[in-house]
């Protein structure tokens, strides 16, 4: 896993954008939970930093597409899929797990 952020660098309920192995992800924090997904709706690539945080989902600001902060999956257009990323939180540090 790699080091992402410092977990107070990610407030609750609060987003951050980083960039990790020269991808840029993006890190959810949902009371305490971390999430990290791809900053990029797979629908049309609009920046998913600007989305809406809603009981386990991030909406794209665009269309309004809902994945899933678990494993990207997107009910209502199930050919969508977010890329989400393992994390672990190891103290103060957000790590990430790449493929």
């Amino acid at each position: 896993m790699i080091p992402a952020a410092k977990l107070s660098d990610v407030p609750n309920f609060g987003k951050k954008v980083v960039t990790v192995s020269d991808r840029e992800i993006l890190l959810i924090n949902v009371k305490g939970t971390i999430y990290a997904c791809e900053n990029e709706c797979p629908h049309q690539s609009s920046p998913m930093t600007a989305g809406v945080v809603k009981e386990g989902s991030i909406s794209c600001p665009r269309h309004g597409y809902r994945f899933n902060l678990a494993n990207g999956t997107c009910a209502d257009h199930p050919e969508y899929t977010l890329k989400t990323y393992p994390v672990q939180v190891n103290g103060e540090e957000i790590l990430v797990e790449l493929d």
